[in-house]
């Protein structure tokens, strides 16, 4: 079964959680000259993509995967759009994130600041002005943790870059009740023509609580 909202969770949370909110953690060690040159670097090099397409996959605790397509355009512009039957796709044009639904033609939002992939989606990415919990370099990946505190709890968001290409790879949330959410992506476009038309709200739609909906 598809959660409706799952893909949104790693992007801004479900605000009706009643979690309490903790201190969100730190490293507990320094960054080496190295790991702070290779997190400015992918900086730098994602920055410079303006647009992305793709495809992903989504694998939650208990296994299940759902798949869909994405669309970037920065700043804070982006579509997911999860493959059917399922109707719902989630919408930002830098004001929130929008639920949609095409079935039903509602939508509900979430504010643009509690987004933990934030930091991901700006204009100029500077990881290093995050809150950056763990880093992990292998032959073929780096990976840097971020955690942040919501109104649903700390959450943390491990992004995974290939080594090579300083590309995005993947990222893992992990949610205040300890569950994980993991979403791979995969034919990926960059610097390509976005139709305005991607990141276009209805103004008709009906808007619905998430709570009740």
């Amino acid at each position: 079964m598809i959660r409706r909202d799952a893909l949104l969770f790693g992007f801004s949370l479900a605000l009706s959680s009643a979690l309490p909110a903790l201190p969100a953690l730190a490293l507990d060690r320094a960054l080496t000259p190295e790991e702070e040159q290779m997190i400015a670097e992918i900086g730098a090099h994602n920055s410079a993509i303006r647009t992305m397409a793709g495809r992903f996959l989504q694998i939650d605790t208990q296994g299940g995967r759902t798949e869909g397509t994405f669309y970037i355009e920065r700043p804070n512009k982006v579509r997911f759009r999860y493959n059917p039957p399922s109707r719902e796709e989630i919408i930002s044009v830098g004001r929130g994130f929008y639920v949609i639904n095409r079935k039903d033609k509602t939508q509900y939002a979430y504010p643009q600041d509690k987004i933990p992939l934030r930091q991901f989606l700006g204009d100029k990415i500077n990881f290093l002005e995050a809150n950056i919990v763990e880093v992990t370099a292998t032959d073929s990946f780096f990976s840097i943790t971020i955690s942040d505190d919501t109104p649903a709890g700390v959450v943390e968001v491990a992004l995974i870059f290939d080594a090579a290409t300083k590309d995005l790879a993947q990222w893992t949330l992990t949610e205040p009740s300890g569950a994980e959410l993991t979403f791979s992506l995969y034919d990926v476009q960059k610097d390509i023509d976005i139709p305005r038309s991607y990141f276009y709200i209805d103004p008709t739609y009906k808007a619905v609580d998430p709570a009740q909906s």
